[in-house]
């Protein structure tokens, strides 16, 4: 399937989250993002909406892009029921966690598998990186990745000393780490999905831009929607975890917008993320 150009993110949804991965979907997104961390999704109820969105709306799996992610020890709440018995090895973990949310989500093969982090020494990141190797040379994982990585070294290893350069890199998007600015060049110089979340509500300040704004007026869109776009052009999916339906259908007609005519708008927003 073609490569999203937006994200619906299932994060601390809690028990809303069928309901708003249903919603979601039935407003245009064909991409989800879970992990298999109990402390922060519900998995197993994306794949509630999965099996109803099949059934009941007739949107087979294969239309949705799936991704989760393999959640280190120390990302997780160790007083909820763990996906993997945290006292095996670092490949076992991964494996345990795959064959969970694959129960959780209904599906034979995952869209995207990411690690929901590095893990504490780069010999163990190494580690765990060959292991969404042997997943995707299985056929069970089609796209593999990292999260929550600003450190550009550590994107080399897994090239270099891991064996495949990482699909997909998901990071915070934000004003507060200057953009994300030497990770997200890093991976539009090597072809690497770079996903971004707190994308609006990580940048108040650029939201309310002037350069923002002028594309706003002339689109007669919101400034939500020109930082999505402006994103989309550059290189960058963002992820959304709106629960507003009205915002749903916003964030997926970004794909239509054209911004040719505003270009010196858009160069003013890429000179102040750049600064």
């Amino acid at each position: 399937m073609a490569t999203a150009k937006i994200i619906y993110g299932t994060a601390w949804k809690k028990e809303r989250t069928t309901a708003l991965v249903i919603s979601a979907v039935l407003h245009g997104f064909r991409a989800i993002d879970t992990a298999c961390q109990p402390k922060h999704y519900r998995e197993d109820l994306v794949g509630a909406a999965l099996q109803s969105l099949q059934n009941e709306h007739g949107i087979k799996r294969e239309d949705i892009f799936v991704q989760t992610k393999y959640t280190p020890i120390r990302g997780q709440d160790t007083s909820q029921p763990l996906p993997y018995d945290p006292q095996t090895d670092i490949p076992t973990q991964i494996h345990a966690s795959v064959q969970t949310s694959l129960s959780h989500l209904h599906t034979t093969y995952l869209d995207s598998l990411l690690l929901h982090s590095p893990l504490e020494t780069l010999s163990q990141t190494l580690t765990a990186w060959r292991t969404l190797v042997g997943l995707q040379d299985s056929g069970v994982v089609r796209k593999i990745g990292v999260s929550n990585t600003y450190d550009i070294s550590i994107l080399e290893a897994l090239e270099r000393e891991g064996g495949r350069r990482a699909d997909v890199v998901q990071n915070r998007w934000y004003e507060g780490n200057g953009w994300d600015r030497d990770v997200w060049t890093y991976c539009k110089e090597k072809g690497i999905q770079y996903q971004s979340f707190w994308t609006l509500s990580g940048s108040p300040t650029l939201l309310r831009h002037p350069s923002i704004r002028a594309i706003s007026k002339a689109k007669g869109c919101t400034p939500a929607q020109a930082l999505f776009k402006i994103a989309q052009l550059n290189g960058i999916t963002p992820l959304s975890g709106t629960t507003n339906e009205a915002h749903m259908d916003e964030d997926v007609a970004v794909e239509g917008i054209s911004l040719d005519d505003v270009q010196p708008s858009v160069a003013g927003v890429l000179d102040y993320i750049r600064s």
